[in-house]
């Protein structure tokens, strides 16, 4: 036994580090600046390759192979291209049978030269490399590394219009052109500035929070899951196995233990190996994502409707097989891992739709644990009445017996699988503006979706697969019913507005609702520096929120905190509201570049921009995040983060108030 666990400490341990292991990038570049004189020059790009990788070249077709790598040029200002880039050594070239194409790459370091001539006095030269590279068994995303240059030089033929055009501006903070009547570049760089949080409470760590969110939901998942058809049947023939093949009972509870043990690790490294597959950083772009969110829509649609009848979702009976025979050929701990092994084959059926439900739900909070967190919680939750059971066996005799009413567990999942796909297609609706499901159309599906499933408790209607309508409903099923009904009432109120705290964090916020019976929310500038002009005009302190699309406490906190009545209030009355989304996709009229940790990043979209505000002025990343400024950009109150007692936001707001007045 404590071989066993010492292994498999070793491989999580070993798993973890391979998954931080993944969020670092295997190649670093070098980019310098190569004068020869005053008009001619080269960009110098240096590759170090990490041991074990390749960086691929540019000769390579992107139809049947990786991204090759590319110089986008986007801005050559006062100075033109010489010749074609060239490389300090001939990329090696071999045919690669997992794209099963001939493909080109360098290892260890290669320097890339591109010449150019100075045809102005003063030039500037933007661009961006982007590479793919990978080693024997993973491949990083498609990168991009940046750099920017500028220079004089003497050149005396150089025109009037060359002058005028050829003009270069770096700031730390993105900077836009001052109108009349608008703040001037130095107000517009001190409300930019960054915040002294000396003495100030350090807000709650939502990241936590999340992971706490994540164990919670998927412990119940793996709870829902064990009364389906294919996992509850399996408690007593195994829990039974252990008990005959003991030759104690203290041998059969500790081989069930091993058991319940084995499914853990078999679920957790399921979740190490999602995290290792997209990356940390991938992560994070999942919850805003359109392709991601839609694809999460159409996979939890498609997993409703096989809990309805209409296909299994089986692994190949091969596999199964295989893990069977080699559980029986082994002997010892390592036996008992395989029938674990088994097992989580072949109830995958079952499991299968509500695995992926729980980890789309978790990777899609952008935390690097989220998977890994949710599929412990998970498999805990699954492994708990292998080991109980064994410990004592009498509770067999009272256990619910195998029957129809696992088919009623899976119709039931199926709607609220139904339901939950919509969160996703609203967060993609909501990041990129498309308004094909606003409020009233999100609250109509819900209110349909939860009334059928009441018809379908009270044995109104069955799926074909699952056999004629029983007009016979026990109490239990009943009382479901009741609730499912009562839920749809409760939804009803909000096609005209209604607050609906209780399901806030789901269905799409307030400011998409066409028809509102129940008064609009307190006006929210979308634009940090048009906010802090209207601060300055109107004498009030300004509470920035950064918030999110896709960020369910941000709808939490909304529904719960803001919309209370007095707190509603008190922000109207004394306070301008910024809300800036993070993960907003509009795009900026011109792209913007800051420098950030020593290097140059370019923020292309207004949710770039103000996720990049969040971090150089508040040294924050986490959203929903609260502070309350005065019009200069001083902080008065704050921060503060996700906490739903609405007495300690009070508190927070008045002293934002206290200190404005001073």
């Amino acid at each position: 036994m404590t071989r066993f666990i010492y292994l498999i400490v070793t491989i999580l341990v070993a798993s973890f580090n391979y998954v931080e292991a993944q969020i670092v990038n295997p190649v670093k570049w070098s980019v310098t600046l190569d004068m020869a004189d005053d008009t001619h020059g080269a960009v110098v790009m240096t590759a170090t390759v990490d041991a074990g990788w390749h960086v691929y070249s540019n000769d390579v077709d992107p139809d049947v192979g990786p991204n090759p790598l590319e110089i986008d040029w986007s801005k050559l200002d006062g100075v033109k291209l010489d010749g074609k880039m060239k490389p300090s050594k001939t990329p090696h070239k071999e045919f690669d049978e997992m794209f099963g194409a001939n493909l080109s790459w360098w290892t260890d370091e290669v320097t890339l030269r591109q010449n150019f001539i100075v045809t102005s006095s003063k030039y500037a030269i933007e661009g961006a490399i982007r590479f793919s590279a990978c080693n024997d068994e993973n491949c990083i995303p498609p990168t991009k590394e940046t750099f920017e240059f500028t220079g004089t030089a003497k050149i005396v033929t150089e025109t009037p219009e060359e002058v005028a055009a050829d003009t270069v501006v770096e700031a730390v903070a993105p900077q836009q052109e001052v109108a009349s009547g608008e703040m001037s570049q130095s107000e517009s760089e001190g409300i930019w500035a960054p915040v002294d949080f000396s003495g100030e409470d350090n807000p709650e760590d939502s990241s936590t929070t999340s992971l706490w969110y994540i164990f919670v939901t998927c412990f119940i998942g793996g709870f829902v899951a064990l009364l389906t058809p294919c996992v509850w049947p399996m408690i007593p023939l195994t829990v039974s196995f252990f008990l005959k093949k003991g030759k104690s009972r203290a041998k059969a509870i500790g081989d069930a233990t091993v058991y319940g043990v084995s499914i853990i690790v078999i679920y957790l490294l399921l979740g190490l190996l999602i995290t290792a597959i997209f990356g940390a950083s991938s992560l994070n772009a999942l919850s805003t994502s359109a392709v991601c969110n839609i694809i999460f829509f159409l996979l939890l649609v498609v997993f409703a409707i096989s809990f309805f009848g209409a296909f299994d979702i089986k692994l190949p009976e091969s596999w199964a097989n295989k893990m069977d025979s080699t559980a029986e050929k082994t002997t010892g701990l390592l036996s008992i891992f395989f029938m674990a092994f088994t097992l989580t084959l072949v109830s995958f059926s079952c499991t299968g739709p509500i695995i992926g439900t729980l980890l789309v739900e978790a990777a899609s909070t952008g935390d690097k644990f989220g998977p890994a967190v949710g599929m412990f919680g998970f498999s805990l939750a699954l492994a708990i009445p292998f080991c109980l059971f064994a410990m004592f066996p009498s509770w067999l005799q009272s256990a619910p017996k195998s029957g129809g009413w696992m088919n009623t567990v899976k119709v039931v999942l199926g709607f609220i699988e139904l339901a939950l796909s919509l969160k996703f297609l609203s967060v993609a609706d909501l990041a990129y503006g498309w308004h094909i499901l606003d409020r009233e159309a999100f609250l109509a599906l819900w209110i349909v979706i939860f009334a059928l499933l009441g018809m379908y408790l009270l044995g109104k209607f069955n799926f074909s697969h699952y056999g004629p309508a029983d007009s016979s409903v026990g109490v239990f099923r009943f009382f479901l019913a009741m609730i499912s009904f009562s839920f749809t009432i409760y939804l009803v109120p909000g096609l005209w507005g209604a607050p609906l705290k209780g399901v806030s964090a789901f269905v799409p916020p307030l400011f998409t609702q066409d028809f509102n019976l129940y008064g609009g929310g307190f006006k929210e500038y979308d634009d940090y520096e048009e906010g802090m002009k209207a601060a300055l005009e109107e004498g009030k302190p300004v509470l920035v929120d950064f918030s999110g699309y896709g960020c369910v406490n941000c709808r939490k906190m909304e529904g719960a905190v803001l919309d209370e009545s007095n707190v509603h209030a008190m922000i109207e009355d004394n306070f301008v509201v910024i809300k800036l989304m993070v993960d907003e996709k509009k795009e900026l009229p011109v792209p913007e570049t800051v420098m950030e940790n020593g290097k140059k990043v370019t923020l292309e979209t207004y949710g770039d921009r103000w996720s990049y505000l969040q971090r150089y002025k508040f040294q924050a990343n986490a959203q929903p995040y609260y502070v309350v400024l005065d019009a200069k950009g001083e902080l008065l109150s704050g921060p503060f983060s996700y906490d739903e007692n609405i007495p300690k936001f009070t508190r927070f707001l008045e002293k934002g108030i206290k200190e404005y007045k001073k």
